[in-house]
């Protein structure tokens, strides 16, 4: 299987960058169909010629999607300097002189402008992430269960799952922003802890950033909420989250495992 490789150095941290391949925009323009604003784990990608490609990993490390056909791997380096962000194209060709050429004349030199043009809307990308404003989320762990709450509004949302939180004030830390808004959304108190996941992309110029986090005292309630329930790891593919708190299923499993 013939196979494709490019790298580029990102100035921005790994959460930002991994953040920003969430971006379904990066990849759209090149004619490919998404299902959503976000990639998340198992969504199905189409393309020309009857492509067919699902998301097999959208994390921290990097996103991979795998068809019948074709493979694409984004893997995400830290480096001194910022993030490596090395691709790997791998496709199935055809056999004889002209599969072969066509892997060269065709496949290959249109593999490496995509490549290209999309290495420089990443960059771009995370520019404006690196300075987007912050809504900040609570995954708050107990006896091996996160806590998740369920929306009353608006109308488009009410009755899907998200993690608490809510967006920082200008001024406000991202951990001071976590706890005063679990104090008014719970009830509770919360240690906030290291980050999960990536910065997934909310709008052009937010981002949604979540907290590992501990419950200081007290009793969750649903105080703005229908209600908050405690779920496990295998539960937690199962629920009607809303879009951007879907995204980070894997890390939040990972958290819990």
């Amino acid at each position: 299987m013939p196979e494709l490789r490019a790298s580029a150095l990102v100035d921005a941290p790994v959460p930002v960058v991994a953040g920003a391949l969430l971006d379904t925009s990066l990849i759209a323009g090149f004619g490919v169909g998404v299902p959503g604003p976000l990639l998340c784990l198992g969504d199905v990608l189409t393309g020309p010629f009857g492509v067919r490609l699902t998301v097999t990993r959208a994390d921290l490390s990097g996103v991979s999607a795998a068809g019948d056909f074709l493979e694409l791997h984004t893997d995400l380096v830290t480096t001194g300097a910022g993030t490596m962000v090395v691709d790997r194209v791998s496709w199935t060709s055809v056999r004889g002189v002209v599969g072969r050429f066509a892997d060269v004349a065709v496949g290959r030199g249109m593999a490496l402008r995509v490549l290209e043009k999309r290495s420089a809307l990443l960059a771009r990308r995370c520019e404006e992430l690196r300075a987007a404003r912050v809504v900040v989320g609570a995954a708050i762990v107990r006896g091996g269960r996160l806590l998740a709450q369920q929306r009353s509004f608006p109308e488009s949302h009410a009755g899907q799952w998200e993690l608490p939180g809510g967006r920082v004030e200008p001024g406000e830390k991202p951990a001071d922003a976590l706890v005063r808004e679990c104090v008014e959304e719970l009830g509770v108190p919360v240690v906030v802890g290291e980050q999960v996941g990536p910065d997934v992309p909310l709008k052009k110029d937010l981002v949604l950033r979540i907290f590992a986090a501990e419950l200081a005292g007290g009793e969750p309630e649903a105080l703005e909420h229908n209600a908050v329930r405690w779920f496990t790891a295998g539960e937690l593919p199962g629920l009607d989250w809303l879009p951007a708190d879907r995204v980070l299923v894997p890390a939040l499993q990972d958290l819990l495992n």
